[in-house]
Order: C-alpha cells, then sequence, then structure tokens
C-alpha cells in the first residue's frame, strides 16, 4: 500500500506541481478569483489519481472488494504525499522567480478593496491586518503548513468520495 500511495502521490503531485511553479515563474499567476479557480481545478484533477489508485488497489490487489477505511487511508496518503511535493513546488518556483508572495498579494488585496471605494480607516486596517501577514509569511514555520493547508483538505474531500463510492463493489466493477 506504501508503494501505491508513493507513486500515485508522486503523480499527483507532479500533475500539481509543474503547472504551479510555470505558473508562478512566468508571472502568469493571478491572486483573484480566475487563479483561484484554476488552482483548485489542478488539484481536482490531480488527486485525480486517487480514484485510480483506490480502485486499483481494490481489483487488483483485494480482487474487487474494500473496506472503506482502507480506501480512504490509501487517499490520505497520496494527499499527504502530493502535499509535499505541491510545498516544494511552490517553494522552489518562489526561489527561482523571486517571488515575494506575501508583498504582492497583500499589495493586490489593497488595491482590490480601494478600487471597490473602501474608505480610508477600512484601507488601513486592511493594510495593518496584510503588514501582519508578510511578517508571518516570512516564517517558514508559517509558510509551510500554509501552503500544504492549501491542498491536504481537497484530497480529504476527494479521499472520503472516493472511499465511499468504491466499497461499493458494484461501482464500477473489474472486468
Amino acid at each position: 500500500m506504501l508503494k501505491l500511495c508513493l507513486s500515485y502521490g508522486t503523480i499527483a503531485g507532479l500533475l500539481v506541481g509543474v503547472p504551479l511553479s510555470i505558473f508562478t515563474i512566468t508571472g502568469t499567476s493571478d491572486h483573484g478569483s480566475s487563479g483561484m479557480l484554476i488552482g483548485y481545478l489542478t488539484m481536482l484533477i490531480a488527486l485525480s489519481t486517487i480514484f485510480l489508485a483506490i480502485k486499483r488497489y481494490r481489483d487488483k490487489t483485494l480482487g474487487g472488494v474494500i473496506r472503506f477505511w482502507q480506501g480512504l487511508v490509501i487517499g490520505l496518503g497520496i494527499s499527504l504525499v502530493a502535499g509535499v511535493f505541491y510545498v516544494a513546488a511552490w517553494e522552489a518556483a518562489c526561489a527561482i522567480a523571486h517571488l515575494d508572495f506575501a508583498e504582492s498579494y497583500a499589495k493586490a488585496q489593497i488595491a482590490r478593496q480601494a478600487a471597490a471605494g473602501a474608505s480610508e480607516e477600512q484601507l488601513q486596517r486592511l493594510t495593518a491586518k496584510m503588514d501582519a501577514f508578510r511578517r508571518n509569511y516570512a516564517n517558514p514555520l508559517y509558510r509551510l503548513p500554509m501552503t500544504f493547508a492549501e491542498i491536504f483538505p481537497v484530497g480529504v474531500l476527494v479521499s472520503l468520495i472516493c472511499a465511499g463510492l468504491l466499497r461499493n463493489r458494484r461501482f464500477l466493477p473489474a472486468r
């Protein structure tokens, strides 16, 4: 099971990490809703490997029957490995591109609120909040878990769904 988690997790990690790195290094990433949409769609596509791995394990190793908890463990293992790849890709891409994400994110948020007509008091509060975010984000003990927390909950959700579906032996039975 460990080999399965490592191999499918590596595939998922590369599927999510390579586009993330490309968008970050080329400067085409967006701090708005379209960037988040693309990011989470990429995560869902990459984490579809969870379904493939659980189905393969159910059909090839267990003879067509898997318990929910076995499927969930496989999915969480893949999510963990993919999350590590995701964090490593983000850190490497930011280092290569010399990107100060916290600074650019803070500026984008302040500019967005100013364009929306926020009052001076609201902008000052947001600026103070963004200054605190910049300080926190500079600390790897804050940044790394925060980056991991972007992808892992998606992996947990996908794992729960796949484990629930594939525990039913009649759902896409082996041929």
